[in-house]
């Protein structure tokens, strides 16, 4: 290599360039527009198979008028102790509710707000109710991890100890949705755990009985129950309890709805809205949404910012560049005086 000519780097050898090189090279150039219309359709290729991935995905369901309630029922609204609820209670056709749990949202007991909710209620439950499954639920959840999808449990479904895990792998309009036959009973202090930026507002138990919470379960998501829901003592909910024809029955519960943008057309994704007294409620998984400039992470877990500009990382590069200018503004050493000609040398 002569001294003071940089050396070519080679094309690679592979790949949708060289591909394009080559015939180019063969060809003097004269394939350059057959080249770009290969890379537009790859484009268009890559662009239909994100499409095609995105339409693939689970959609949300649409809850309609019922997104505002924490609690909805059929028949009765049972309370024993200081139950709190975030949303909305509604009940119809019946209209006894008793134990004066405390309603941070309205209250509507067999109104045309309550019926139309109920309306809404069997819409939700009819579509997640129709979903072709991805797969089984199996018959205990305990200490299994599922990712996004529609999981079928084909009679009784128990969470007896411990927790199950949804994990969605980074995507936070990931869609979870489990088809229960029959009840859903979970044992007590077990919990769901979201990871992965997994939303509760995107969770949904469609039981086609009836669902029982635990002493002391944390629980996340929306249940949509045929028959009743009975919540035991000190079971969080970070979601709704919706029974179509039957009683909620509640003991000493804290009940934060998780809204998305999605939650009532079932369109739109977004992160969910969480307000200060239901950060203040201390339920696990209600976390504060993510910062801008943050690293997205999963409910119950802390995002951890970037570098900031000025911080020692950007310092060290911005050193680097100013060592790399000083070497630049360096005066040059005065070029040595030509030597005289040899017989038979190259002069220029």
């Amino acid at each position: 290599m002569t001294r003071g000519v940089p050396a070519k780097q080679a094309p690679p050898s592979s790949g949708p360039l060289a591909a394009c090189r080559r015939p180019i090279a063969r060809l003097g150039g004269g394939n350059t527009a057959i080249c770009r219309t290969a890379a537009l359709l790859l484009s268009a290729g890559c662009a239909l198979m994100f499409a095609a991935s995105a339409l693939g995905a689970t959609a949300t369901v649409g809850l309609g008028t019922a997104a505002s309630f924490s609690v909805l029922g059929g028949s009765t609204v049972t309370n024993t102790g200081p139950t709190t609820m975030f949303g909305d209670l509604g009940l119809s056709p019946g209209s006894s509710v008793t134990g004066a749990p405390h309603v941070l949202g309205a209250t509507h007991v067999d109104d045309a707000v309550a019926i139309g909710a109920k309306n809404a209620l069997t819409t939700a439950y009819n579509n997640a109710a129709s979903r072709p499954s991805s797969g089984s639920a199996g018959t205990d959840l305990s200490g299994q991890v599922f990712l996004p999808g529609v999981r079928t449990a084909s009679s009784s479904l128990l969470l007896s100890s411990g927790s199950v895990t949804l994990d969605a792998e980074g995507n936070p309009n990931a869609v979870f949705i489990f088809q229960i036959s029959s009840t859903l009973i979970t044992g007590s202090n077990t919990s769901v755990v979201l990871t992965g930026g997994a939303q509760a507002c995107n969770v949904f138990w469609q039981v086609g009985s009836s669902a029982t919470l635990g002493t002391g379960t944390s629980f996340v998501g929306t249940i949509m129950a045929s028959a009743t829901i009975t919540a035991n003592t000190a079971a969080t909910i970070h979601g709704r309890l919706l029974a179509s024809t039957g009683a909620v029955n509640l003991d000493t519960n804290t009940i934060t709805t998780s809204n998305c943008a999605s939650s009532t057309t079932g369109e739109g994704g977004g992160g969910e809205t969480i307000t200060p007294a239901e950060l203040a409620a201390g339920i696990p998984g209600v976390t504060a949404p993510a910062s801008p400039g943050s690293t997205p992470t999963g409910p119950g877990t802390t995002a951890v910012p970037r570098p900031p500009i000025g911080s020692r990382t950007t310092g060290k590069r911005g050193a680097a560049r100013k060592g790399r200018h000083k070497k630049s503004s360096k005066p040059h050493p005065s070029a040595r005086p030509a030597l005289p000609n040899k017989r038979g040398a190259f002069t220029g």
